[in-house]
């Protein structure tokens, strides 16, 4: 198999890349052709799988739960007082690369006076404002002169290097508390250290439509952070500047850069990576334009492009039959995770909010059934107790979620969390769909242009 995926590299390549689309439309349309072939075992599936989401909601409600808790501790925690028991303390230095292109001014300000006011010494704080060579050079020039004049610039020496979009605003204990999970790991160049990312910083701003999601994802996001089974760096992380430079350094040519770094780290490395939770919150703006229509389209254009990760899924599967090197297990329980959060991500919502209705609907007879009968309401009384797990979200929502600015009326504030029943309907253009589209286009072999979120 290996000589043969050598010799045939960009074909097996490129059928690969065919799997997400052909796994996602194949089981999106499998209950509404076997209802007529095997109804019963249709029936069960969606049976079981509503069981799974069940499990499941109940898991993300535990480790949401479990990190709010942490996050609090490490909000009021001292860590510098903890840092200087290490003896190289000063020896560490953050560098922090921000790659930027047309974000207004004030976004870029944000971002680094929240570096400004680390509680972590500024003169071991180093920032790179990378810009868009397509950017003007009058724009960048101008820019690059105000934010110079108002922050100093940093030697380079013993590094951390995280990744940082432009709309990022850190904890103040953020890099204290990088620096002494730095010093403390013996694993320290195999690491790699991921926040809780959360959408807030414009919650208040965008429509109630688009605000839903990005609450569920900042949640999913406070909720992984536990799961070191399946935790993955994403969004803004960091990692050793000596683990970058062994591994040559992110690829020019991906657009979903993050996962793309921890994957090509951990083949060239023969595994053994692992990624540690930094329990603080980083607050980042949610998709937003200047109308609301424009904000739907920008999200949708957002999501999708997160969902072309399954692009990396030819060359990890292909990294992961040709290595010799890494234990069997590990790499199994990484690819598996890889390929069902990729792969299932345009299908959940069709089985979730269709479930087995359609179905028994084109095929009357099987519903007229005991099994045909039950399973519905089977499957809405497990999904109706799902949603009692949703009261934790809120309520972890309600604390992270910045104050209602003043010019929010008081009744907004009180609707928030009736918003949620827009789920199906945001999940459904904002997930499903945006997933759908990533595949197809992938299966299709129409590649998607990299094209950034507008700020506003």
């Amino acid at each position: 198999m290996r000589k043969f995926i050598i010799r045939h590299e960009k074909q097996v390549l490129r059928a690969f890349e065919i799997l997400p689309g052909f796994f996602s439309w194949n089981m999106i349309l499998f209950p509404y052709w076997g209802i007529f072939v095997f109804p019963n075992f249709i029936a069960y599936f969606i049976l079981l799988f509503n069981v799974y989401w069940f499990y499941q909601s109940f898991l993300v409600a535990i480790t949401s739960i479990v990190s709010h808790l942490k996050i609090q501790a490490a909000i009021n925690y001292d860590w510098m007082a903890d840092l200087k028991t290490f003896k190289d303390f000063k020896d560490v230095n953050h560098l922090i690369i921000i790659p930027t292109f047309k974000e207004p001014l004030h976004i870029l300000e944000r971002t680094i006076n929240s570096l400004v006011g680390q509680t972590f010494p500024t003169k071991q704080i180093a920032v790179i404002l990378a810009m868009e060579e397509k950017e003007l050079p009058e724009d960048r020039n101008s820019k690059f002169e105000i934010l110079n004049s108002k922050f100093d610039q940093y030697d380079i020496n013993y590094l951390t290097v995280t990744s940082c979009d432009a709309d990022h605003k850190y904890h103040p204990n953020h890099f204290a508390n990088l620096a002494f999970k730095f010093l403390d790991n013996p694993k320290r160049y195999r690491t790699f250290w991921q926040p809780a990312v959360m959408f807030y910083n414009n919650i208040w701003e965008i429509p109630a439509i688009t605000r839903v999601p990005n609450t569920l994802g900042s949640i999913w996001n406070l909720s992984q952070l536990p799961r070191k089974d399946r935790l993955i760096n994403a969004q803004n992380y960091s990692l050793s500047f000596k683990l970058l430079d062994e591994v040559d350094y992110w690829d020019a040519d991906k657009i979903p850069e993050d996962w793309g770094i921890f994957f090509k780290a951990y083949y060239k490395v023969n595994g053994g990576l692992e990624v540690e939770p930094v329990y603080l919150p980083l607050h980042a703006d949610a998709a937003q334009s200047s109308s609301f229509w424009k904000t739907l389209k920008n999200q949708y254009e957002q999501y999708r492009r997160w969902a072309w990760g399954a692009s990396d899924d030819s060359w990890i599967i292909r990294n992961y039959l040709l290595d010799t090197k890494i234990p069997f297990w590990d790499k199994t329980t990484r690819l598996t995770h890889v390929l069902w959060s990729h792969f299932m991500w345009p299908v959940n919502w069709f089985l979730i909010t269709i479930g087995l209705t359609l179905p028994t609907l084109l095929n009357p007879a099987f519903g007229r059934t005991t099994l045909g009968f039950m399973v519905p309401k089977l499957s809405s009384y497990i999904l109706t107790a799902s949603l009692v797990f949703l009261l934790s979200l809120v309520f972890i929502d309600n604390i992270y979620k910045p104050k209602r600015p003043e010019n929010v009326s008081v009744w907004k504030s009180i609707l928030f969390p009736f918003e949620f029943i827009l789920m199906p309907i945001a999940g459904f253009f904002f997930a499903a769909l945006p997933g759908l589209d990533a595949h197809t286009r992938l299966m299709l072999g129409k590649y998607i242009q990299y094209k950034v979120t507008e700020k506003v």
